[in-house]
């Protein structure tokens, strides 16, 4: 055999040897957090996509079912009902809570003295519990005189309305307080994002004869767009599995009439209420499509814009 005895074969060898053990070893200590997310996250999300193409009422495997349990989903009425209740909420809260948010950041970030306590009160919101946020919620809007909301428009002689039980206004409620909750985060966000960029552009912003209006169009707005970008399809993502504040005022019918049924919760519903584990699964496994359709258009948008 042509390598034995070889010299630079023996020392080869030994080099080589010893960058495996090295690679082993960091391996080793990585394989706990491999394991937790391949069974955490990536075995769920397979065992859901197998489940989708069968019928099943306690979680395994049935009949075979191919793609009727998508076409099941895809003529229901309801499901379309729940994407509609779920992206028009998002729409909302998204419009709102994004420059909200940016123009909060913006006059926080320009104090002098306090701006660590408005900090604290506008991120309170965001460390609550939404299902304690959303029963108080259900009693601000409680719809009669005894409701908090009710009771102070009364003062003007307005209303009562019937809020929570009038499928016209019951997604407003949904939107102020997803607003209330979220827009404290992202105002933090912001914030973080304004620090970062240098103060040498805004003094050559001053040089230049800019005024404070000029340098927040031309200095801040167009530097702040990766921060924007971010927040777009994070909230995006949030807002499609929109479930905890619908559940808790609504319950997974999102009653009054399904007015306030997000996709999550229909899933819910069909899924682990009605024992139809398979058409919860391939509800779930369109809901995981959209959102990846939803950030690769977001993403795909961003980088043509940049070049």
């Amino acid at each position: 055999m042509p390598f034995v005895g070889n010299p630079k074969l023996k020392s080869f060898l030994p080099h080589q040897w010893k960058l495996l053990k090295n690679d082993i070893s960091w391996l080793m200590f990585l394989m706990p957090t491999l394991i937790t997310i391949f069974v955490a996250t990536y075995y769920p999300l397979l065992k859901t996509f197998v489940l989708s193409f069968y019928m099943s009422r306690n979680g395994t495997l049935e009949n075979y079912l191919g793609f009727m349990n998508y076409k099941t989903i895809l003529t229901d009425p309801h499901f379309w009902n729940a994407l509609y209740n779920t992206v028009y909420i998002m729409i909302f809260v998204l419009c709102i809570t994004i420059p909200g948010s940016f123009i909060l950041a913006s006059v926080i970030n320009s104090m002098t003295r306090f701006k660590n306590f408005f900090k604290s009160l506008y991120f309170f919101p965001n460390v609550t519990s939404v299902v304690a946020v959303s029963l108080v919620f259900k009693f601000m809007f409680y719809p009669s005189d005894a409701g908090t909301i009710n009771f102070l428009l009364g003062r003007f002689g307005l209303g009562p309305y019937g809020w929570l039980n009038d499928p016209a206004m019951s997604k407003i409620v949904i939107i102020v307080m997803a607003i209330w909750h979220d827009i404290g985060y992202n105002t933090i966000i912001w914030i973080a994002g304004l620090q970062s960029i240098s103060q040498e552009l805004y003094e050559a912003a001053t040089v230049d004869g800019a005024n404070a209006y000029q340098k927040w169009r031309y200095v801040t707005i167009p530097l702040s767009r990766p921060i924007f970008i971010f927040m777009l399809i994070m909230g995006t993502m949030g807002n499609l599995r929109r479930f905890s504040d619908v559940y808790t005022l609504g319950t997974a019918t999102g009653s009054p009439l399904r007015s306030i049924q997000t996709i999550v919760a229909y899933l819910f519903d069909q899924g682990m209420l009605a024992g139809q584990y398979g058409i919860g699964a391939a509800a779930t496994v369109v809901v995981f499509f959209l959102i990846m359709i939803v950030t690769a258009a977001n993403l795909l948008i961003n980088s043509k814009s940049n070049v």
